[in-house]
């Protein structure tokens, strides 16, 4: 399944784990490094330009330095946060502060992110990393502004980073709200799975990767469940 989404022999699985070595798989235009971090077993994404090696973080979740390694002498131009729960800025303001990064985030989370957003993003905005280009997509649910990243520059085989809002086996955590489910099971069917093809790559905040393709049969079984 992974060389359908990247170049050819490409063995990136996503199966990273906190203290494991990072991940990173070349699809056209962009490479995209992940790894687990903290005690929550977060994911961060390091994407960079093929063409101009521009970097860009995707929650700069935990470990300072483990993020930092990363990042090496290349620079850190954006650091994007996918949504404003704790476990997900705990390094934020140590990257910032080594790397100069302009912080992203969406205008419903970004008050209560703890290092202030220089660049306010809304559903359908673009985030670049060089050449490359991401849009923003805004899923109302997990938290009030949390924003996946879909990366299309091949549209046969779109790559999505989902924050909280969509793992193997369901929507992220509503905790006990009804409505909030609603909303976002209904985000998650108008903006993701419905205009989203099978093959589409799913990159979500925890734990390992998944595709439209492999959620898509189980949609009715979440909302019966509730969560």
């Amino acid at each position: 399944m992974s060389s359908e989404h990247g170049t050819a022999g490409d063995a990136y699985s996503g199966q990273v784990t906190v203290g494991g070595p990072a991940d990173t798989r070349t699809l056209p235009g962009l490479t995209v490094t992940k790894v687990a971090v903290g005690p929550m077993n977060n994911n961060a994404y390091l994407l960079r330009c093929t063409v101009t090696e521009e970097q860009l973080l995707i929650d700069a979740a935990n470990e300072a330095d483990t993020l930092l390694r990363l990042v090496g002498d290349a620079g850190l131009a954006t650091v994007v946060t996918s949504h404003r729960h704790a476990d997900h800025v705990q390094a934020l303001a140590e990257v910032v502060a080594a790397t100069g990064a302009t912080t992203v985030a969406h205008v419903d989370d970004a008050p209560d992110i703890p290092v202030p957003t220089a660049r306010i993003v809304r559903d359908g905005d673009v985030v670049t990393v060089g050449r490359a280009t991401l849009r923003a997509i805004h899923l109302v649910g997990h938290t009030p502004g949390s924003v996946a990243l879909l990366y299309d520059a091949d549209p046969a085989s779109p790559h999505l980073f989902t924050g909280d809002c969509l793992f193997p086996g369901g929507p992220g955590n509503t905790f006990g709200d009804a409505a909030a489910f609603v909303t976002l099971m209904d985000d998650l069917e108008a903006k993701v799975f419905g205009p989203l093809p099978d093959s589409t790559w799913i990159y979500p905040g925890h734990g390992f990767d998944s595709t439209i393709g492999v959620e898509r049969p189980h949609l009715a079984e979440w909302r019966a469940r509730g969560w």
